[in-house]
């Protein structure tokens, strides 16, 4: 099989992260992939460190290299845009976020265009489909992220920092010092979740969360958002906490784990979630039997 990745974001977010591992599996299991990802990124660069095959993304000659391969997967909204413009082979778009399509002719037309269209959650799922995407045309991928091979062992709660204004690390923040617990502003969730005991994280739209899946995978207590597609990681008081985005809710749930520290068992029961359905392996499996579709 021959696909043409496409991602032409300039941070490395979680997208960007499931593009690159969905790529490593891909090349992993003999299956002749290139990434396409704008110069100077960090995926690019991170493709590159690993030695898969990558290359700078130029947009004019998207449609000629497409030609070689049996379809382009874009994995995010402008390679959605290039791909249905340009793609001279069946056009698979990954879609993650949570927010309403707009209903503009040129939306419309674009979301015409795929053959097939990856949702991150039921929850994406469904919001493509109330946008008038047929239902044969979509299939849901869950993320998949690395299971490490010990849980964390440590103290910390962490918050991811982010300055977009749809997450909430602002109500995180002001939530702990109602509570009287100190956190920690994460910029490396994966370094610093090994020394952390919860996750706190905050979002008011949320296709999934792989920020969700990787404390998870860790084995820390995670205290999300009730929004978007998190219900469909987190069940709460079984493996994690779900909370309403309200100062006072947050701080009680904070309270809470305060209470208990060491193990937790809502992190083993995490962890435990992971390994049965959200690993790398899980995810590349499930994207390949999608892509079967757009092949029959």
């Amino acid at each position: 099989m021959k696909i043409l990745h496409i991602d032409s974001g300039r941070e490395m977010r979680g997208g960007q992260w499931q593009a690159l591992r969905l790529h490593r599996g891909l090349v992993e299991r003999g299956h002749d992939s290139l990434l396409l990802a704008r110069a100077e990124t960090p995926l690019l660069e991170a493709a590159r460190k690993m030695n898969l095959p990558c290359a700078e993304l130029r947009v004019a000659k998207v449609g000629g290299l497409s030609k070689a391969f049996d379809f382009m997967h874009a994995h995010d909204a402008k390679s959605h845009m290039i791909g249905a413009l340009l793609a001279r082979v069946p056009l698979v778009v990954s879609r993650r976020v949570a927010f309403p399509i707009g209903e503009s002719t040129v939306s419309r037309w674009k979301y015409r265009r795929p053959g097939l269209f990856l949702a991150v959650s039921r929850h994406v799922a469904e919001q493509l489909m109330k946008a008038g995407v047929d239902e044969p045309r979509i299939v849901v991928v869950y993320d998949g992220v690395p299971v490490p091979a010990e849980p964390a062992d440590g103290s910390a709660i962490l918050v991811p920092r982010s300055h977009d204004p749809q997450k909430g690390m602002p109500l995180a923040e002001q939530a702990a010092r109602l509570a009287g617990v100190s956190v920690q502003i994460s910029e490396n969730l994966e370094a610093d979740l090994r020394r952390a005991r919860a996750l706190l994280y905050l979002t008011r739209s949320e296709g999934l969360g792989s920020g969700i899946l990787l404390g998870m995978a860790f084995g820390v207590t995670v205290i999300a958002s009730d929004v978007g597609g998190v219900p469909e990681l987190i069940e709460d008081g079984v493996n994690g906490i779900l909370v309403e985005n309200n100062a006072a809710a947050v701080a009680a749930a904070l309270r809470r784990i305060a209470l208990s520290p060491g193990k937790s068992a809502l992190g083993q029961a995490a962890r435990a979630a992971v390994i049965e359905h959200f690993t790398e392996a899980h995810m590349v499996e499930a994207t390949l039997k999608a892509y079967a579709r757009i092949q029959s």
